[in-house]
């Protein structure tokens, strides 16, 4: 069966505050659980998306298996396989796709634990039933753990439109962000002691999917990229986690411009005026861990220390802020159950098969790269910055779109252009620190400072021209894998 829920992340005081919540019923019921989880060796099911647990609870077992679904936004749609057990032992059968996934793939062992205190309440409202579930616990791997604080709303019946109006109400009374992740993806984190930051993956898309829910998978890796960053950032002030975060936040507005002519609604430009207004508010702390990276030892690298740390003050006062937590949400509900989804004027583009609508999408932004960079060496700085993010949406398309075209002679020209694409960006990426550089350094007030020269980009700008010339030609020439 599939289950559809919307996750909230907590802090322990915003839990203390959910509990005496009047917009939850007055009665609940507690329960006591452990789940252990089991992968094998080199993390078959989770690198397939899958994760399999026996949870224990009131003297019972069950063994619940979870597969990806499709999912919209934040929303989590899962396909999902329980059964009693009677001890802490997986049992393997083909009424799962856990036996084909093992086949060749070792013998499972235990992965990691969660424990959790869970609260319940049922929650009605007319047809509308939400199970509202509040779990405060801790994630075990080996000698590692990390605290659980997380409200789940799972829909048991009604419209999810249901979920993101209870999900505001109980926001507007305890400060609750989006959670992405789930427990078994909190384990594997741990289990493998990932790093402080995350960079963007390959997004699940499927040969029979539509041009609107490849968008969906997209926006939902977009979202999840983001949260995920964000809550890395804090308490180490992560320079990679607030650059990756920023990245997250360019990725999601590139994509409402890929798939442009399947929205056109004024929604859709207002999310993308807030996420742009977001990304714009992290952007000074970022330009400070640059500056950082190029400064000598000496008062001025001092001085951008002191600087870095009130302007991540500033980050962390506007993340923490119910305009950032809200944005979150609404992105996640547009995308799942917004007007566009029913708007008659564009039906045929969400329609159009993911593969059929990619090939438009890769062909249009390549066409305005290559009319942009028409007599590159030239350009004024405006104008190569215009050609500089109409690269990046070609990049960020050509990722998004990857899983459509793995044929082996669409992969291997793949594989050239990305790399052709890359050096186009890389050289139009030195040209633009050396323009904005000095902006930078001025915004600051420190352009006049006797160091301040050696945090300006380094190159020679002819040169860089002419490189970004003959990166941008290679580029042109590169085939076209999806055709």
């Amino acid at each position: 069966m599939d289950e559809i829920e919307l996750k909230l992340q907590l802090s322990p005081a915003s839990a203390d505050q959910v509990k005496a919540s009047e917009a939850l019923p007055r009665t609940w019921r507690t329960v006591q659980q452990r789940a252990i989880y089991f992968d094998t060796k080199d993390r078959t099911l989770a690198a397939a998306g899958m994760s399999l647990r026996i949870r224990e609870s009131e003297d019972q077992r069950v063994q619940t298996i979870k597969a990806p679904g499709r999912s919209a936004g934040g929303l989590f749609s899962r396909s999902e396989w329980e059964r009693p057990v009677s001890a802490n032992n997986p049992v393997i059968d083909e009424t799962t796709p856990v036996q084909a996934l093992l086949a060749q793939a070792g013998e499972l062992m235990r992965a990691f634990e969660v424990e959790v205190s869970r609260r319940i309440w049922d929650f009605t409202d007319g047809d509308t039933r939400i199970e509202v579930v509040l779990d405060r616990g801790t994630v075990s791997a080996g000698d590692r753990q990390t605290p659980v604080c997380e409200l789940e709303l799972e829909l048991k019946a009604g419209s999810p439109q249901a979920l993101f109006d209870l999900a505001r109400t109980l926001d507007g009374e305890a400060a609750a962000r989006l959670g992405v992740l789930t427990k078994s993806e909190r384990g594997e984190r741990l289990a493998q002691a990932l790093s402080p930051a995350v960079k963007a993956g390959p997004v699940s898309l499927a040969p029979d999917m539509t041009a609107a829910e490849a968008f969906q998978a997209i926006l939902q890796a977009c979202i999840k990229h983001f949260r995920v960053n964000e809550d890395l950032l804090f308490p180490a002030r992560a320079p990679e986690a607030l650059h990756q975060a920023r990245v997250a936040l360019r990725r999601m507005r590139s994509a409402f411009s890929i798939f442009g002519p399947l929205l056109g609604t004024d929604a859709a430009r207002d999310l993308r005026d807030r996420l742009r207004q977001l990304a714009a508010e992290l952007g000074q702390a970022r330009d400070l861990d640059v500056l950082l990276q190029r400064a000598q030892p000496g008062p001025l690298r001092d001085r951008l220390r002191t600087e870095r740390e009130a302007a991540y003050d500033r980050v962390e006062e506007v993340l923490e802020a119910a305009a950032t937590r809200g944005l979150m949400l609404d992105v996640t509900e547009w995308a799942s159950s917004g007007p566009w989804l029913g708007e008659p004027d564009h039906e045929k583009d969400r329609n159009l098969s993911a593969r059929a609508f990619a090939a438009h999408a890769l062909k249009r932004f390549r066409r305005k790269v290559k009319k942009g960079g028409k007599d590159l060496a030239h350009l004024e700085d405006e104008a190569r910055h215009e050609l500089r993010k109409d690269a990046k949406k070609l990049r960020y398309a050509a990722e998004f779109f990857a899983p459509l075209f793995d044929g082996k002679r669409e992969s291997v020209r793949q594989k050239a252009f990305m790399a052709a694409l890359e050096d186009v960006q890389d050289h139009l990426g030195a040209l633009n620190d050396l323009a904005t550089a000095p902006q930078v350094l001025d915004r600051l007030g420190i352009a006049d400072e006797p160091e301040a020269s050696a945090l300006l980009a380094g190159g020679k700008k002819k040169a860089l021209l002419a490189q970004a010339a003959e990166a941008h030609g290679d580029l042109v020439d590169a085939a076209r894998y999806w055709r």
